[in-house]
């Protein structure tokens, strides 16, 4: 995937990416380039008329709709003109404002509930994308003193009883997009971003007697994309098709600074909840080698008031959290790589909550931490992105796990840590051993360090009793022994010979 320095987006970008190599277009030519990509967007393109002034070839009336799962999209641009600079580039400047209208399916037709129409506008005073390249590899460059996308009608049965507002304004926006290839194949790469980002809602549900306002700044952001469209007209109908045709999209976003407020005001009382975020980001891929999806944020602050809190306020902190995923989507004959990781680091709640539960004290209060990282095999025998084969499993699985491994697990609470590290192979020929689940082979390694200390301090709290401890320690001294340090106790729980042992001692 091309990666730009600098990067921006339009409300209709869909027609303005791709993949350079600078050398001579005209107008017509790049005219031709966005009907053609939006064609292959299952996109309708047309306009009144397109006609050369000079060395503008001038559009007007210009019109793009897509019709995808009942969800109608007309976007009405009343001009744009493709300037030809004389390098062999051709600049594209557009009416300074425009309108999508938005038609979205009736929640309950048979009851005879009417769609509901949104309406939003787009402000871009000042945006040009220059395009250059070939009629084949087209590149765009796209540049922009800010943009404005605004709610500006809602109607409808379901938006009957809302009043709302709402808008979202970037600036100092800034982009590339590159498209190659033939029109029935095009590959995409996009990377755009915007110096900040600044949005406001305000709803009133005359219903419900609520007002809800929600207001936000988010800086540097930046996002890539890549599609490879070879088999982008089956999306949507025939998913597996097309991801085996040769579709592939995968992408990036990341921002820095956020802060976030949202207040609710309702006939209980007023709600806020405040959020704030020092970076985050997300990441996926999609492609008939599977599904990558990540996502992750630090230095994470929120906080919630209202009147169904106990307290003043409630407050949750945390220095990172970060989820990743990676599986195989397509049925295959062998098996494929998987990962799964969560991370949560220095976790922590507001002393008035840790006061309901341990006002005298007796559990440390710092921050808790959990790591759980996973990778391994499994076997499609089910298409996941097939909704008839998965209905049609019913309780079934739609696959087979042939080996997991813990490459981290990691907790820590109230002073009390558990770590542990592990490997199994499964065998899927065996489903009677285990009471259906596929028979392990492998073991795990774990040691908790303050267990002891810790349920102490739970008798002490009255949250367990005398005899409740009493059988958690003995069931900790079934599967654990004593270890190296003070309080502290290790396993190795191993699976074999159809078997279930813990620290060598068969239990089952």
């Amino acid at each position: 995937m091309t990666n730009f320095k600098n990067a921006g987006a339009t409300a209709i970008a869909a027609l303005l990416t791709g993949t350079a190599a600078f050398a001579q277009v005209t107008p017509e030519e790049v005219w031709q380039n966005w009907q053609d990509m939006s064609s292959g967007y299952g996109q309708t393109m047309s306009a009144a008329s397109a006609e050369r002034d000079g060395d503008t070839l001038v559009v007007t009336d210009l019109s793009v709709v897509q019709d995808q799962d009942g969800v109608l999209v007309d976007v009405a641009i009343d001009e744009v003109n493709f300037t030809d600079n004389g390098d062999g580039t051709v600049d594209i400047t557009m009416s300074d404002s425009y309108l999508i209208d938005l038609t979205l399916p009736p929640s309950d037709a048979a009851a005879g509930d009417m769609p509901t129409n949104v309406t939003v506008s787009v402000a871009q005073p000042g945006m040009v994308t220059t395009a250059g390249g070939t009629t084949t590899d087209t590149s765009y460059t796209v540049e922009a003193p800010s943009i404005t996308i605004s709610l500006d009608e809602i109607a409808g049965v379901d938006a009957a009883a809302v009043d709302a507002e709402a808008s979202m304004t970037m600036t100092m926006v800034a982009g590339e997009y590159l498209v190659a290839g033939p029109s029935d194949a095009k590959t995409i790469d996009v990377d755009f971003g915007a110096q900040s980002v600044a949005f406001n809602v305000m709803a009133k549900d005359a219903e419900s007697q609520s007002d809800v306002q929600m207001t936000g700044t988010l800086a540097d952001l930046a996002a890539s994309y890549a599609m490879d469209m070879g088999g982008m007209a089956l999306m949507g109908t025939e998913m597996v098709a097309a991801l085996k045709a040769g579709t592939a999209l995968s992408g990036a976003f990341s921002h820095g600074a956020v802060d976030f407020t949202l207040d609710v005001t309702e006939a209980t009382g007023p709600t806020r909840v405040v959020y704030a975020s020092t970076g985050g980001g997300l990441t996926f891929q999609m492609d008939e080698a599977g599904l990558v999806y990540g996502v992750d944020s630090t230095g994470t602050a929120i906080s919630v008031s209202g009147p169904e809190i106990p307290f003043p306020e409630f407050n949750v902190n945390y220095g990172e959290f970060a989820v990743t995923l990676a599986m195989p989507l397509l049925a295959a004959a062998e098996p494929s790589d998987f990962t799964f990781l969560t991370r949560i680091v220095d976790f922590s709640v507001s002393e008035d909550l840790w006061g309901m539960v341990d006002p005298a004290n007796a559990l440390p209060h710092s921050p808790a931490t959990v790591v759980f990282d996973t990778k391994g095999k499994v076997r499609l025998t089910s298409d996941l992105v097939d909704e008839a084969a998965m209905a049609a499993l019913g309780d079934a699985p739609p696959g087979e796990i042939h080996a997991l491994e813990v490459t981290e697990l990691r907790a820590t609470v109230a002073g009390a840590e558990l770590t542990g590290a592990g490997a199994f192979t499964f065998d899927n020929t065996d489903l009677v051993t285990f009471a259906g689940a596929p028979a392990p082979t492998g073991k795990i390694d774990l040691k908790l360090v303050g267990g002891n200390t810790l349920i102490d301090s739970l008798v002490a709290m009255g949250l367990l009793t005398t005899d409740d401890a009493n059988g958690a320690r003995m069931m900790m001294s079934m599967f654990a022994n004593p270890g190296a340090g003070p309080d502290e106790m290790t396993s190795t729980l191993e699976f074999k010979d159809k078997g279930f042992f813990a620290n060598g001692q068969q239990l089952q």
